[in-house]
C-alpha cells in the first residue's frame, strides 16, 4: 500500500487518489483571460493615445496667424520691403509654426484642416508675387534676362504643398517634401534682395511694372471667386467641408496679398504719390485686410436667398470682389 501511495504522488496517506495536473489546467484557463485583458489594455491605450494626440497636441499645433501688422523685421538697405516680407512669411509658416499641409495621418495636426488650407493660401500668394517679380518688376522694360534667383524662387514656391517625404502614389523611394522646396525658395528670395541691396539686381520702380503686377494679382483673386461660387453649391444644408477648405485657403491668400502689397506700397511710394493713387491704394488694402480678418467659429454655407443662417463664403467674396475692383481701378489710373 505504501508503494502505491508513493506512485500516485498525491492524496492522503494510505489512500489511492489519482494524480491531477492542476498547475497545467490552471495555466490553460488563465492564458485566455490574460490574452483578453492584454487586448483590452492595448485597445484602451490606443484610444487614449489618439485622444491625446489629436485632441490635445493637435490644437496646440494649430495656429492661424493673420496679424495685419506683420512685416519683415529686416529689410536690406536699397532692397525691397515686399520681397523681404514675402520671404518672412514663408519663414514664419515653414520654420516658425511648422508646415502642416503635408502632415502624415499620425501627426497631431492631421485632423485639423483650417491651418493647412490657410498656409496653402499664403504660399499661393507668395508664389504669384515671386512670379510677377520675375516677369514684371525685375526686368528692364521686359527685355532683360530673367533674374536667376527669382527663377529659382518661382520654381520652388510653385511646388505642391502636400508632398511628404514618402509618396507611394508616385514613387516608393523617398522624395523631397514641400517644406524643403519652400526653404529653397525663401533662400532664393533673400539672395535676390541681398544682390539688389548691393546694386547687382534689377527692381524697376515704374508705374507700368506696378500696374502689370496688380493686374495679375487681381486676376488671381478673380479665379478664386469662381471657387467660392462652386463651394457655395456644395454640402448639406449649412455645413460643407468644401466650403470650409475654400474659405481658409482664400483667407490665407487675402492675408498674404495684404501684407505683401502693403510692403510693395513702400517700394512704390513715389509712383503712388505721383499718380494720386493714395486713396484707391488704401481702399484696396483695406478690402484685403477686412477679408483676411474674417474668423467665424464655424464656416456656414447658408442659402443666400432663403436661409436665416450666414453664408461666410458670400461675405468673403464681397471683400474679394471689392478688392479686385479697387486694384483694377488703380491699374486703369496708371494706364492714363
Amino acid at each position: 500500500m505504501a508503494s502505491t501511495t508513493e506512485q500516485t504522488g498525491t492524496g492522503l496517506r494510505g489512500m489511492l487518489v489519482p494524480a491531477t495536473p492542476r498547475p497545467a489546467r490552471t495555466q490553460a484557463r488563465r492564458l485566455p483571460k490574460i490574452g483578453r485583458r492584454g487586448l483590452k489594455m492595448t485597445a484602451l491605450a490606443l484610444i487614449l493615445g489618439a485622444v491625446v494626440n489629436y485632441g490635445v497636441f493637435g490644437p496646440l499645433t494649430h495656429e492661424i496667424d493673420n496679424d495685419p501688422a506683420f512685416r519683415a523685421t529686416l529689410v536690406p538697405e536699397n532692397g525691397s520691403a515686399a520681397v523681404a516680407t514675402a520671404a518672412a512669411l514663408i519663414d514664419r509658416e515653414v520654420n516658425g509654426y511648422g508646415w502642416t499641409p503635408n502632415d502624415p495621418v499620425l501627426a497631431p495636426s492631421a485632423v485639423l484642416d483650417n491651418m493647412p488650407n490657410f498656409q496653402t493660401g499664403i504660399t499661393k500668394a507668395v508664389g504669384r508675387f515671386s512670379f510677377e517679380m520675375l516677369d514684371q518688376i525685375a526686368r528692364t522694360r521686359g527685355s532683360s534676362s530673367a533674374d536667376p534667383d527669382l527663377e529659382r524662387a518661382t520654381g520652388f514656391l510653385q511646388f505642391p504643398p502636400d508632398i511628404w517625404v514618402w509618396e507611394p502614389s508616385s514613387s516608393l523611394l523617398p522624395t523631397v517634401p514641400s517644406e524643403t522646396q519652400y526653404r529653397q525658395g525663401l533662400e532664393a528670395l533673400e539672395r535676390y534682395n541681398a544682390r539688389l541691396s548691393d546694386g547687382n539686381a534689377v527692381f524697376e520702380r515704374r508705374a507700368d511694372t506696378l500696374a502689370g503686377t496688380l493686374s495679375r494679382i487681381s486676376a488671381d483673386l478673380g479665379s478664386q471667386t469662381a471657387q467660392l461660387e462652386r463651394a457655395q453649391r456644395s454640402g448639406w444644408w449649412i455645413f460643407s467641408r468644401t466650403a470650409d477648405d475654400v474659405f481658409y485657403q482664400n483667407k490665407g491668400m487675402l492675408y498674404g496679398y495684404y501684407v505683401i502689397l502693403a510692403a510693395l506700397g513702400e517700394d512704390f511710394e513715389r509712383v503712388i504719390e505721383e499718380r494720386n493713387l493714395s486713396t484707391v491704394w488704401s481702399q484696396a488694402l483695406e478690402s484685403l485686410r477686412q477679408g483676411s480678418q474674417l474668423a467665424p467659429a464655424i464656416v456656414l454655407n447658408g442659402d443666400r436667398d432663403r436661409s436665416i443662417f450666414a453664408n461666410h463664403l458670400a461675405l468673403q467674396g464681397f471683400y474679394m470682389k471689392r478688392a479686385i475692383l479697387q486694384l483694377e481701378e488703380a491699374v486703369s489710373v496708371m494706364a492714363v
